[in-house]
Order: C-alpha cells, then structure tokens, then sequence
C-alpha cells in the first residue's frame, strides 16, 4: 500500500444527512488502470467527484492520499486539504475527464482556448506558447486539422472529437491520474474503440494511473488492470479483471456479468401481402448552400439516406446499425412519415400522403418508442395523460373511465402496476427510474394496438442490468402481439439479441443487408467487419 499513487479509505460521502458512498477503500498504484463498476445510482460518479471535493453540497469523510510528487515529499490527504491546495492539484496532478463532452465544455469559448487556459494557469505559459501547446495536444489525440479544429466551438465538432478534446484538455498538464467518468458511453463502437485505444497509448506513454468509472463490461476487458464493484454505495468486490470476471464471488457482481443481451426472436409467421411496412428506393436529401456565385442561385443537396430498399413483415425485427451519421434516424423518421422522401414507401399496403387526413390511420399503425425516455416524456403530465395521450387522438369515442382502464392495462403490460406504485396514474416522469420510465414509453406506444414499433436506441441510455430487461420485455411483447419492429442501434449485442434481419448503413447508404447472424457472424462488408470487431473487442 506504500507504494500507491492514491490510497483511499473509509470514504463516505452523504447529501442532507443521507449517506451514499459507505466507507469505501481502494487504492491506485502509478501507471496502474483500476475500473470502477456499477450500475447507475451506485455511487461510482460521487466517489470520482468527492476525491477532488467537486461534488457539489456533499458531506465528505474518510481519507484519500495521494502521494508527493517530488523527491521527499509525503502523502497529502486531498479530503483535508485547504481549497487554495487543492486547486493547484486539480487539472495539473489530477485530471478528469466528463461523461458529456458538450455540457462539460464551455459553449462560448474556443476549444483551443479552453485547453490553453488549462496550461496558462498550471504551466504559467504566455498566451501564444500556450495555444500552440494546445494545438499539438489536439494533434496527439489524433484530431485532423488540429490548428482548425482548435479555433472551432464544440458545437461544430463531432462526439468523438468533442471527447477527444476534453482528453487533451485533461492530459495537457501531464497528470498523473486520471479520472474518467464514463468517457465512451455516448460514442459510437467504432468510436469508442478509437478512444480506448488512445488512453491506453497516452496512459501508456506517461505512465499515467487512470480511474476509469463505467458499466461497460467490454470496456473493462478491453481496459482495465484491476476492477472495483460498487453497489449501493459500498465496494463488494474488487481484484484483478481476469480473477473478477473470471470467478465473481459476489451474486451483484455476477447479475452484471450475466446482464449481456440474450437472443430469443420468435419465429416469423407465415407472410402475408401486404408487408407491414416496405421501401423502393427510399431517398431523402435535404438542401444546403453552395459556395461561391452559384449559391445565389441555386441550392446544393445533401442526399442523407440513398436508395434504401427493405421490408419489415408482421411479427419481424429489422435491425438497422451504423455510426452517428450513417442516416438510421433519418430512415426512421421517413419511416414515420415525418420526413419529404422519393421513392416509395408503404405502411400496411399504403403510401403516406403529404397533409391528409389519411395519414391518422396510418399513424395508429406504426408507434415510436425514443433512445431518452426522460428528455421523451412531458415532466408536467402525469403518467395517465401520457399513456391516454394516443388514445384521445385515434379513439375519441372513449370517456375518461375507458380510457383509463385501457391505460391501467397497457401499463400492466409492461411490467407496472398499482400495487407496486400506489396512486401510479397521478404520478411524474421524475418519479420513476430510467428503465421504469422507458416501459411508461413503451405502454405510450402500445395502447393504440399498433402493428410496428420504431425503436430509436431504446436502451442506450440504460445500464446493462435495465437494458437486459427492456429487451426482454420487447421480446415479450412481440410473441404475444405479432408486433414487428424497425429497431435503430448501434449496439452490434442488440442487433445480434432482437434481429431477424439486418441493414448496415454508413454515409446514408446500406452496404450490406441480410439474416441478421449471417451478417454478424460472416460479415462481408469490411465496415461491418470493422463494427463487429468493435463491439466484440
């Protein structure tokens, strides 16, 4: 123990008297990679906060020592420390990196400024030594065009390089840890990987200690030295990846590792003509300028989804996989009927129609289940306006008693019911859970009967324990109502786990399609060979 970087015992952290973190210990050794697991809620984020005492009106206690940085120095205790003290450390020893790169970057300043006002009040370079410093931080991670991107705002960057700039940021002092929190959860996995593999190559070469905080089990594999388990706001278990993942001892530790998606498509009936809904040629493109003189006079085009063609019959899955940009939530929302598109495009054997009242029917047919159920659902309507919402629109025959039972049902349906949530039809959003909240959306969809489901990531925002659930309950729900789904993802393990078929897209255009464990097992494709081997690591 008198050889580790940081050495962390009986460290509680509590909120208005209540207590969330229990006396936890766990050290880091230099250059070592500890991953701290755990699925929302587990009190893995605070932990990670409470060290650099960034988490905001909490009551800390405990010890977290980290060892001096120069020759004879001692330990200091980051929990007793003067803020002035602190300060010094945060960012130059101790660095971190956030969960979401666009609200952790400030929005009014440059990239390129942010990372050189890291160095100008660390390094005490001068403004233009600091800003070329800033641009060869960004060149390191690998971000093209560095001496661009470094003028840009983060809006104008992609996810990835988003990230890529809070690691520089993070790394522009030479820390010697590194707090990660949750630093590839929104990236694609091709993404992911490439940002994997960039703080394994910086960690690497300035034998830096990275505490990486996570529910991704692939990333810890791929990753980590050590693991840590949190539950509830005590550590059950910690060791080595390969003796924790190998032999888990505590029953919370192996839920998470059986929590990977399992297969259980039902067989396809029989088909029957007209398919449940089937695209010829679908397009859709958008206008964007052009420059110079002939933009004054004519407009250019962004084709966003190419000459797709696919059939979804009752009671099938189609999953549709690609990267950020690939134009899946285009298809959808074309899909829908929300988007202008050539091409054709048939729902039950009709077409949408720009504007008429035909298209109502058609909307009762086809229901949309969204990737955030919090940002989804209204926080000033209750779970019975919610869930009734469709019905008062394709069933205005109904009174408020049947609609209200016809609620009550849908609801039970997905799993919540009012004996587990007293008074549950005059509740908030904000009451319920994340996965709890995903099955109100999905009760949302079903109670007008729909025939197919658009499924928009429908779990990525959900821990693995969560997210094995809602697929189970989809699995459910399409053996006993012969719902079809048109399911968008990323996530190669839910394609693999829902799919009957499958189209891989990539800059709007479907480069191979087919049996979905065809494609994935045999991939033909080196983009999805590429997508394969990410996910599998």
């Amino acid at each position: 123990m008198s050889a580790a970087l940081l050495e962390v015992q009986g460290l509680r952290v509590a909120f208005g008297g209540k207590e969330v973190v229990h006396g936890i210990d766990f050290s880091i050794a230099p250059g070592e990679k500890l991953a701290l697991v755990g699925e929302s809620g587990s009190g893995k984020t605070v932990t990670a906060l409470s060290l650099l005492r960034l988490a905001l009106n909490a009551d800390v206690s405990g010890h977290a020592r980290l060892a001096g940085s120069g020759e004879g120095a001692g330990p200091r205790d980051l929990l007793s420390l003067p803020e002035r003290a602190l300060r010094a450390i945060r960012g130059k020893e101790i660095a971190m990196i956030f969960q979401e790169p666009m609200t952790a970057l400030n929005a009014l300043y440059t990239v390129g400024d942010q990372i050189a006002e890291v160095l100008e009040l660390h390094e005490a370079l001068p403004k233009r030594a600091a800003h070329e410093a800033a641009v060869q931080l960004l060149a390191d991670t690998g971000i093209p065009e560095p001496q661009r991107r470094a003028r840009a705002f983060p809006h104008q960057l992609s996810g990835g390089q988003r990230q890529r700039a809070m690691i520089a940021m993070a790394l522009a002092c030479k820390p010697r840890l590194l707090l990660a929190d949750e630093p590839t959860t929104a990236l694609d996995v091709t993404v992911r990987a490439q940002i994997l593999e960039l703080l394994a190559e910086l960690q690497d070469k300035h034998r830096m200690a990275v505490l990486i905080i996570t529910h991704d089990l692939n990333l810890v594999r791929r990753f980590a030295d050590r693991v840590a388990v949190m539950e509830d706001g005590h550590i059950v278990e910690q060791g080595t990846v390969g003796g924790v993942f190998g032999a888990p001892q505590h029953p919370y530790t192996r839920k998470l590792i059986d929590s990977r998606p399992v297969r259980d498509v039902p067989p396809v009936p029989a088909q029957q003509e007209p398919p449940v809904l089937e695209a010829q040629g679908l397009r859709v493109s958008y206008p964007v300028p052009r420059p110079g003189l002939a933009g004054w006079f004519r407009k250019g085009e962004f084709v966003a989804v190419h000459d797709a063609d696919f059939r979804i019959g009752q009671g099938e899955t189609l999953g549709v996989v690609g990267e950020s940009g690939s134009g899946k939530s285009t298809l959808a929302l074309a899909a829908l009927g929300l988007l202008k598109h050539g091409g054709t495009l048939g729902v039950a054997g009709h077409r949408w129609n720009a504007g008429r009242a035909s298209n109502r029917a058609l909307r009762r047919q086809m229901q949309v289940v969204f990737q955030d159920p919090f940002s989804s659902l209204s926080p000033r309507m209750t779970v019975e306006q919610i869930v009734g919402e469709g019905l008062t629109v394709h069933s205005p025959e109904l009174d408020v008693a049947a609609r209200r039972s016809r609620a009550l049902a849908a609801l039970a349906d997905v799993g919540l019911g009012e004996a587990q949530f007293p008074s549950l039809l005059d509740r908030y959003p904000h009451e319920f859970s994340g996965g709890q909240r995903q099955r109100l959306a999905i009760a949302r969809a079903l109670i007008v009967d729909p025939r197919l489901l658009v499924l928009d990531e429908p779990t990525s925002a959900l821990d693995v324990t969560i997210q094995k659930q809602v697929l189970a309950l989809l699995q459910r729900l399409q053996r006993e109502r012969g719902l079809s789904y048109l399911l968008i993802t990323h996530d190669v393990e839910v394609i693999r786990a829902m799919a009957h078929q499958v189209i891989v897209m990539k800059d709007g255009a479907i480069l191979e399609s087919g049996a979905a464990l065809r494609v994935l097992d045999a991939p033909e494709h080196p983009y999805t060979q590429k997508l394969v081997a990410a996910a599998v690591g």
